[in-house]
């Protein structure tokens, strides 16, 4: 059996490419195969799963030299398990840019395209298939779309994207404004979540010079939520650094879906002289948040833009 799954802290497109994925396997080819995921969901993946009616994939704790797998959503190692390249690597599915980190005893099947989510890759890779989507899957491409470009407000959003999304929403009758907005709603509620819980609710990490920065993004409608929660959340930050020896510094951001703007935690002076330097601002040293109007995109406008001072 072939173990489908995309990266830690899964989001909505991890998740949904694993099941849409694994669902094409079973259905079209004669491999056998399962979606799993690799951490809790959010809010929002799990009303997307409620909404169209699809089990939440099973946790996945390890793998070993005996698995195949198929990985979704990354082709970062340092999103996956440590042993990630003990398995058998046969396909890799994605739109990040490349790592070189991950390793395979073999050849692999790989489609990396600049588009704004996974499902969007693997809708195209369906080819036909498309014509006769099951309901659930149809709208499960179309929830993970929606959520990777915040609504079409991404600066990762392609025309092709929003085309494949309006044909899914005008198949399913589907308003796209009303939907986006009830799957930000879900998103925004982070009452569930410890400090510690929203460190890592959407983290990945990055090697930004010759340090290891873990970049956590919490979207939402609601700002006030997890700025209420501040002093918590940078005392949650100081202990996943200590427990986490290989990361140095972690970047926390809050990015708020209708103002298309993050909010950025500075909260000691390497955080300050990175985002000081990376956006090319000024920050006060009694300052602990830094707005940034207009950058929404992890991808696409805070990992390409972050440098070391000097």
């Amino acid at each position: 059996m072939i173990k489908v799954f995309g990266h830690k802290s899964p989001d909505t497109d991890a998740t949904v490419s694993a099941i849409v994925y694994s669902w094409y396997l079973n259905t079209f080819t004669s491999n056998k195969s399962q979606p799993f995921v690799l951490g809790d969901l959010n809010k929002e993946t799990q009303f997307v799963l409620d909404k169209w009616k699809t089990d939440e994939p099973l946790l996945l704790e390890s793998v070993d030299e005996n698995d195949e797998v198929v990985i979704v959503d990354t082709n970062n190692s340092q999103e996956l398990f440590d042993n990630i390249n003990d398995a058998n690597i046969i396909q890799i599915i994605d739109h990040h840019i490349l790592t070189g980190t991950l390793k395979s005893k073999k050849p692999v099947d790989i489609h990396i395209k600049p588009l704004a989510s996974t499902a969007t890759v693997i809708y195209d890779m369906l080819g036909s298939h498309v014509d006769d989507l099951p309901e659930n899957i149809a709208g499960l491409i179309l929830s993970s779309i929606l959520s990777d470009t915040l609504g079409f407000r991404s600066p990762t959003t392609t025309s092709h994207d929003k085309s494949i999304a309006e044909k899914l929403a005008e198949k399913l009758n589907i308003d796209i404004k009303e939907y986006s907005m009830e799957m930000f709603n879900a998103k925004s509620d982070i009452s569930d979540f410890t400090d510690i819980g929203l460190v890592h609710l959407d983290s990945k990490k990055n090697t930004v010079g010759d340090k290891n920065i873990r970049i956590s993004v919490v979207e939402t409608m609601n700002t006030k939520t997890v700025l209420d929660r501040l002093g918590g959340i940078i005392e949650a930050m100081k202990k996943v650094l200590v427990e986490e020896t290989d990361t140095d510094a972690i970047l926390f951001f809050i990015t708020d879906i209708l103002k298309e703007e993050s909010i950025v935690v500075v909260y000691d002076q390497f955080t300050k002289d990175l985002i000081s330097t990376s956006f090319e601002i000024h920050i006060d040293e009694d300052e602990i948040i830094k707005v940034l109007p207009g950058i929404i995109s992890r991808k696409k406008q805070i990992i390409p833009m972050l440098k070391l001072p000097n």
